[in-house]
């Protein structure tokens, strides 16, 4: 794993997670802990509306935090209810925890790289539909990260279920002085409780 991300996952501290949120965690939790008892691939979706930054956010930390930890079968997505793009901050945000991030396409939907170790596969972030052919079809689990998905997409064919895990919005910051701020912050939110989904995973 890059030395920069190991940094940052080093100071993370999930004791700050309220035992409210922890309920909130624990169904997605029981979720992974179960597919890893029966050897089984685990197959993430990580669902909001626009598909452009709290879903890329999750997944990347999941997968980088299931890689750091050592749970194999762990492939984690993203979508949304419309497709728009990845959003330049979020890809900033990432950049500037030492993520390697390559831009592979110019369209107003660009394709990225994003790198977290030199021998695992880099996420492959676009804007996309929940359902679009380069996300899993069956066996996943389907995690409503923004209410408007959640409350707009009640019913997700294929999943394993639906695990409504959600963040505020760093959208509402965009254009302001407390933009950088605010993206980091979310980012280090998702980051943590991501890290504490896969810890008790394998507990």
């Amino acid at each position: 794993m890059f030395e920069n991300i190991a940094k940052a996952i080093a100071s993370l501290s999930i004791t700050s997670i309220s035992e409210d949120r922890k309920k909130v965690l624990n169904p997605l939790i029981a979720y992974i802990r179960e597919k890893i008892s029966k050897n089984e691939p685990i197959a993430l979706n990580f669902i909001c509306t626009h598909n452009s930054r709290r879903s890329h956010l999750s997944q990347v930390w999941a997968q980088t935090l299931a890689y750091h930890l050592g749970i194999t079968n762990v492939n984690c997505y993203s979508g949304g209810t419309e497709a728009t793009a990845l959003f330049p901050i979020a890809v900033e945000t990432l950049e500037n925890i030492g993520f390697q991030i390559r831009k592979l396409s110019k369209e107003k939907n660009p394709v990225y790289s994003i790198k977290y170790a030199d021998d695992a596969h880099p996420v492959i972030g676009f804007s996309k539909t929940f359902d679009d052919d380069f996300n899993p079809k069956s066996n996943f689990a389907a995690i409503m990260t923004c209410s408007s998905a959640d409350k707009g997409c009640p019913f997700v064919g294929g999943s394993d279920g639906r695990f409504p895990i959600t963040f505020e919005d760093p959208k509402a910051f965009d254009n302001t002085p407390f933009q950088k701020e605010k993206y980091h912050e979310r980012s280090i939110q998702i980051a943590t409780e991501m890290l504490f989904v896969m810890k008790e995973s394998i507990r």
